[in-house]
């Protein structure tokens, strides 16, 4: 029962669910030159439409921020269009926002532009633009076109048929029988022509709805098979791939599964939470071993319902996450189905790792050998619909910074939000929002993407990190959430679990 209620719960909110899940707002911070930014990019609910734009500058002698939309590759990433101004807010000089008109779907970056007393920099921010649905007219507004039409229709039958009986009389003379009748014809004729062209004109206008429905983007939802070895085998969906050419003209950056590109070393990163405790968490990287399907030998999972999230990256720089479910049986069951010695490997190994049985914190976390994880926050309620510093610190059995920590995947930690009904999900970085492999994609760096070595990413680190770890965010709607925080100390990644309420 409980996985058919996840299952159900998939495919009701399937047709809001994009890139990430249910959490479209872009935040990335970065560099522009010599000025540090803070950009948070609100797509459009519906393409064409408006992205809004808000940057923060940490630095103070910005003088002019520009942006400008541009394809992540193909022809509209050549021709850049005229860039937009952003406005600087009177209630505080450091932020500055924006609009960008975003006309079509697929792979986009938001190139940022950046004059201050040092110079002038770029930062380019990738963005994901889908239209989930579309959108339909609001019923008042339909009634009262409706009722307008009626009456243009029965003015324009009554225009032609008093042309018909009255145009060629003189002032004060009266239409005879034949004109009148004449009147009427006219009249008929009028009709049946006008509501031809409305029939006609409705179904054209059909026909582009229906074209336009196929161009919306549908949440993928993979398969997912647990043989009895303990072997996990997935199979990714693909509901968006289009032909090479549709309604006579080239579709907005077709999806396809044959075009994967690694992100931080991995091609998928799979996170597995059990539901609806939120206490095991495991963050995976499975093996391709064909176009759309990838396998791997599970750790140590605890039993119960699963759900499923897995992060992969285009070659356009489109990031998706595939979701679905597994029901992951006891251990017991799992010695009657294996033959032979237990092959499943007891901790997960490399890059792969988790935490079973964790007991989650507003503010403290713990860890192994009596570490453990701090969240620095302030007493302010957290608000949901604006960009936060989520900070943590790692500190040792003695309360004191931990000074062993090393990079996880490239990176000095990883973070994943996710509401506590499972509907919202972000895997998040310490840069932001964004996919690594998106960002070199959209800084022109799309050869380092051929290889699966970390060492070949620009915007990786490597040096050793501090104690202390942050991410950019923001919760996309109110309500509770979970917070999973990864990091690296001497070879084991550890895992913190948090609460978090949204207002």
């Amino acid at each position: 029962m409980r996985k058919l209620a996840l299952l159900l719960t998939i495919l009701l909110l399937s047709p809001v669910l994009s890139a990430h899940v249910n959490s479209p707002d872009v935040f990335y911070q970065g560099h522009a030159g010599p000025y540090q930014l803070l950009v948070t990019v609100r797509p459009p609910k519906v393409v064409p439409g408006i992205a809004q734009i808000e940057i923060r500058c940490a630095d103070k002698d910005v003088t002019q921020i520009q942006v400008l939309p541009l394809k992540m590759q193909g022809t509209g990433s050549k021709y850049a269009p005229a860039s937009d101004a952003t406005e600087r807010s009177s209630a505080d000089p450091q932020m500055f926002s924006g609009k960008l008109w975003i006309m079509t779907r697929g792979s986009w970056k938001v190139q940022v532009q950046v004059e201050g007393a040092r110079g002038k920099g770029e930062l380019a921010v990738p963005l994901a633009s889908v239209s989930n649905n579309s959108v339909r007219m609001q019923v008042t507004l339909g009634i009262l076109l409706s009722i307008l039409g009626l009456v243009l229709v029965a003015g324009i039958v009554a225009i032609l048929g008093a042309a018909g009986r009255e145009a060629d009389l003189s002032a004060g003379d009266q239409p005879d029988a034949a004109k009148k009748k004449r009147g009427r014809r006219r009249e008929v004729f009028t009709t049946v022509f006008v509501v031809a062209a409305l029939v006609l004109g409705n179904a054209w206008w059909n026909s582009e709805a229906a074209a336009n429905a196929r161009l919306n983007y549908k949440v993928p939802n993979l398969q997912a098979k647990l043989q009895p070895d303990f072997v996990l085998n997935l199979q990714l969906e693909n509901p968006n791939e289009l032909p090479k050419r549709i309604f006579g003209m080239e579709p907005p950056d077709r999806i396809v599964l044959d075009d994967l590109v690694p992100d931080h070393g991995h091609l998928m990163h799979l996170f597995l939470v059990s539901m609806p405790d939120m206490k095991n968490f495991y963050h995976l990287h499975p093996e391709q071993t064909g176009v759309g399907q990838f396998k791997m030998q599970l750790p140590y999972v605890p039993e119960g319902s699963y759900q499923i999230y897995a992060d992969i990256v285009h070659a356009t720089g489109f990031p998706e996450t595939q979701i679905g479910t597994i029901e992951i049986p006891k251990l017991n069951l799992r010695l009657e189905k294996i033959d032979g010695p237990i092959t499943a490997a007891q901790e997960p190994i490399a890059d792969d790792s988790g935490i079973a049985q964790a007991v989650a914190s507003e503010k403290i976390s713990p860890l192994s050998a009596g570490s453990r994880m701090v969240w620095l926050r302030d007493e302010a309620p957290l608000k949901a619909n604006q960009p936060i510093w989520f900070r943590f610190r790692m500190e040792d059995k003695d309360g004191k910074p931990a000074t062993d920590l090393e990079p996880y995947m490239g990176m000095a930690g990883h973070a994943v939000f996710i509401s506590t009904d499972g509907r919202i999900f972000a895997h998040v970085h310490p840069a932001g929002s964004v996919s690594m492999a998106a960002v070199d994609i959209a800084d022109g760096r799309a050869s380092s993407l051929a290889s699966s070595d970390m060492g070949a990413m620009p915007g990786m680190q490597h040096d050793r990190p501090g104690a202390e770890v942050s991410f950019p965010y923001g919760f996309p709607q109110p309500g509770d959430y979970r917070i999973f925080v990864q990091v690296k100390r001497s070879g084991h990644v550890e895992t913190g679990s948090f609460i978090a309420h949204a207002r």
